[in-house]
């Protein structure tokens, strides 16, 4: 009988899983994993199960895409009917970050009366129009052990009156850059060898979106130097219609050791991802970020993250800018997942 299920569905979580689930492994912690099929493209999904030696998934509910009620609303609905098909439930049901798979598996272990951990509590964009902003401040109100990256989550938290069962952990992304960073920075992969700028970009608040695309894509025949973009699956179609800069690269999507290869050796970042502006600020390289804001303030200080939303103008200016401040360490030593391993372990005796 497991003591955890665990619900993953998109590419920071595999991630993030690797880690924890290795640190649950050593203290002995018995750990099912449930893959949502949030993302079902094999580059996106499968490849991080084998590159990072995360345990195969017991289950694959297969959701792929959809609008957000229909896609939450689904794997809803088909984790909980594998949580009521165990032969035991778990003590707990563990979600990572602010996906609709997060949403979906925490509210289905509500529903069944089984006792949630979220890891990565108390982010806040303060932006209700993403669909993550509110699948964080749901998810926090009805977990039971909250890890937070930072002492500002925990604060966040306590302004919210959540207080029982808040630890701050550090964050297990540092954990994850520190262990596979040897092998990224050794990948001898040749698209990496001249200097470039990389690029991310899959929300669609801005991928489907004509007008700002165009700004970025102006933005980016302005750069003096090749941009290369590993392209997800879903923007595709937006980029047929469009012209594309002769500086831009496009790539297939990137498994894990390649994007943190390409990172490292990146001159500079552009990018809407949460997890790849931390990295980013690991791996000490300036990080401009493609939307009104962040998660992660912490990294804005002296310009190593700056935002710019989608604005021609201000990608450029920001492009010219250089860190201010000399770089300090952030969210935690490294061994958040080994401190989240030994915290539920400590509430699993309770229990038993």
């Amino acid at each position: 009988m497991s003591d955890i299920v665990t619900i993953v569905g998109a590419r920071p979580q595999f991630i993030k899983a690797a880690v924890v689930s290795k640190a649950l492994m050593e203290v002995g912690i018995k750990e099912d994993i449930i893959h949502t099929g949030q993302h079902y493209d094999a580059r996106m999904s499968e490849i991080f199960f084998e590159e990072l030696g995360i345990p195969t998934p017991v289950a694959n509910l297969e959701v792929g895409s959809g609008t957000h009620g229909a896609q939450t609303a689904s794997m809803l609905a088909k984790t909980e009917s594998f949580l009521l098909e165990m032969p035991k439930k778990p003590a707990y049901v563990m979600v990572y970050g602010d996906t609709n798979s997060t949403l979906a598996g925490a509210l289905a272990a509500s529903k069944l009366g089984i006792k949630i951990i979220h890891i990565e509590a108390g982010l806040r964009s303060f932006n209700k129009s993403m669909p993550e902003e509110i699948n964080r401040i749901l998810t926090d109100r009805i977990s039971d052990i909250l890890f937070c990256s930072s002492e500002s989550g925990v604060r966040q938290l306590q302004k919210e009156g959540i207080v029982e069962g808040v630890h701050c952990s550090g964050d297990v992304m540092y954990d994850a850059i520190n262990f596979f960073k040897k092998a990224a920075v050794e990948n001898k992969d040749t698209r990496f060898s001249k200097p470039f700028v990389l690029l991310t970009l899959h929300r669609p608040a801005t991928t489907d979106s004509y007008s700002k695309m165009v700004e970025v894509m102006n933005a980016i025949g302005h750069i003096n130097m090749n941009v290369i973009w590993p392209v997800h699956p879903r923007v595709r179609k937006m980029l047929d219609k469009m012209t594309i800069p002769e500086n831009l690269i496009l790539l297939e999507p990137l498994s894990y050791i390649e994007m943190i290869s390409a990172l490292s050796k990146s001159y500079k970042l552009f990018t809407d991802s949460g997890g790849l502006q931390k990295e980013a600020y690991w791996l000490k390289k300036p990080c401009i970020t493609l939307r009104e804001e962040t998660e992660w303030t912490e990294t804005l200080t002296g310009n190593w993250n700056q935002i710019t939303g989608t604005s021609s103008t201000k990608i450029q200016e920001a492009f010219q800018n250089d860190p201010s401040t000399d770089w300090i360490a952030l969210y935690g030593d490294g061994n958040a997942s080994g401190i989240i391993a030994n915290i539920i372990k400590g509430e699993l005796l309770k229990i038993h």
